[in-house]
C-alpha cells in the first residue's frame, strides 16, 4: 500500500483485496462532494472528444423526443468502435438550462437504451460516464414514465452480451446514476461521489432540512475511497494535482489508460462468463461486514494503476 498526493490531500492507494483506505474526516467527505460538483470539472463530452475520434451522437428516443441532458452515440476508441453514453451538464446558465443540469428525463434513458441495443446487436462495447445530481424529478417526467425508463435501463445493462464499463466522473446520485451503473467494471474518479441519493435529498427526507446536507454526507460517506472499500466500484482513478478541473487533458489521459486496460481485460472473457460475473458482482453487494471486520465486502476486482 502506498500514498500519493492528489487534489491537495493524501489518498491511500489500495494494493489488494481486503486492504482498506483510512477513514476520511467529515471535512474530507464534504470536500469530495464539492469537488465532484466543481463547475469547471470535465463533463462527458470533454472526455469523449479527447479519448475518441469520429464521435457521432444519436438523438431522440423514437417515442417522444430528444433529451439534451444525456449524450449517447458511437465513436472510434483505440481503433475500435465503442458506444459512449453519459449525462452532460452545462458550463453557463444558457447551456445548463438546455442540458437541464445533467438531470435526464425518460427520453434520455430510452435514448441510452436505443444505443445499448444497437451496440449489443453489433458487438460493440458500451461505456457509460456518470455525472448527475439525479434523474429529473419533475411531474412531467413522471407522467412520461421516468421510473419505468430507469428500471428498464438497469435491466438492459444487466443483460447486455458486450463488455460494459461504467465510470463515475463526477457526481453520481440517485436513480439517475444507477440507471447507467450496471456494468462489468465500475470505475470512479478520485474526487467523485456515488450514492443512492444526493446529500441535500437525504437531509430533506431525514431532517426536513436540505441545509443539513453536510451531516447527511458524513452519514453515508459517498466518496471514492469508501465506494472502493465497500466493493461498489472496482478501481479509483487518480486525478491531476488539484483535481480534474485543473487539467482536462491530463484527466482524460489518466482515465483513458484505465479504460483501455479494463476493455482489454473484458475482451479476453467469453460473453457468458462476463454476464455471469456481472450478475454475481451486483448480487454480492450489501453485506454489512466482511471476514476481516470491515464495513463491506469487496465485490469486484481492482484494476491496478497502468504500468
Amino acid at each position: 500500500m502506498s500514498d500519493k498526493k492528489h487534489g491537495g490531500r493524501f489518498v491511500r492507494r489500495i494494493a489488494g483485496k481486503g486492504r482498506r483506505a483510512a477513514e476520511p474526516s467529515g471535512d474530507d467527505l464534504w470536500e469530495s462532494v464539492q469537488m465532484a460538483r466543481h463547475a469547471e470539472r470535465p463533463y462527458t463530452l470533454d472526455y469523449i472528444t479527447r479519448m475518441c475520434s469520429d464521435f457521432e451522437e444519436v438523438h431522440g428516443d423514437r417515442l417522444y423526443g430528444d433529451d439534451a441532458a444525456l449524450v449517447a452515440g458511437f465513436g472510434r476508441y483505440h481503433d475500435r468502435p465503442v458506444a459512449f453514453i453519459g449525462q452532460q451538464k452545462g458550463r453557463d446558465t444558457k447551456e445548463r438550462t438546455y442540458r437541464n443540469f445533467g438531470m435526464a428525463g425518460p427520453e434520455g434513458y430510452r435514448k441510452a437504451m436505443r444505443v445499448m441495443e444497437i451496440a449489443n446487436r453489433l458487438g460493440i462495447p458500451v461505456v457509460t460516464l456518470i455525472d448527475t445530481p439525479g434523474a429529473f424529478p419533475g411531474a412531467s417526467a413522471e407522467e412520461r414514465g421516468q421510473g419505468g425508463a430507469i428500471s428498464r435501463s438497469i435491466q438492459m445493462m444487466w443483460r447486455l452480451d458486450v463488455p460494459t464499463i461504467a465510470v463515475v466522473i463526477g457526481e453520481g446520485s440517485s436513480g439517475g446514476a444507477l440507471g447507467l451503473g450496471v456494468a462489468d467494471r465500475v470505475l470512479m474518479l478520485e474526487n467523485g461521489t456515488y450514492s443512492v441519493i444526493s446529500p441535500e435529498g437525504a437531509s430533506a427526507i431525514l431532517w426536513r432540512d436540505a441545509g443539513k446536507a453536510r451531516l447527511a454526507a458524513q452519514a453515508f460517506k459517498p466518496t471514492a475511497a469508501n465506494c472502493y472499500r465497500w466493493g461498489v466500484v472496482d478501481a479509483v482513478v487518480p486525478e491531476p494535482e488539484g483535481g480534474a478541473h485543473t487539467d482536462h487533458e491530463q484527466a482524460a489521459e489518466i482515465l483513458d489508460q484505465y479504460l483501455h486496460r479494463a476493455l482489454g481485460d473484458l475482451d479476453a472473457l467469453p460473453a457468458a462468463d462476463r454476464k455471469r460475473a456481472r450478475r454475481d458482482r451486483f448480487r454480492r453487494l450489501g453485506p454489512l461486514r466482511d471476514p476481516e471486520g470491515g464495513l463491506g465486502m469487496a465485490a469486484g476486482r481492482e484494476i491496478p494503476p497502468p504500468g
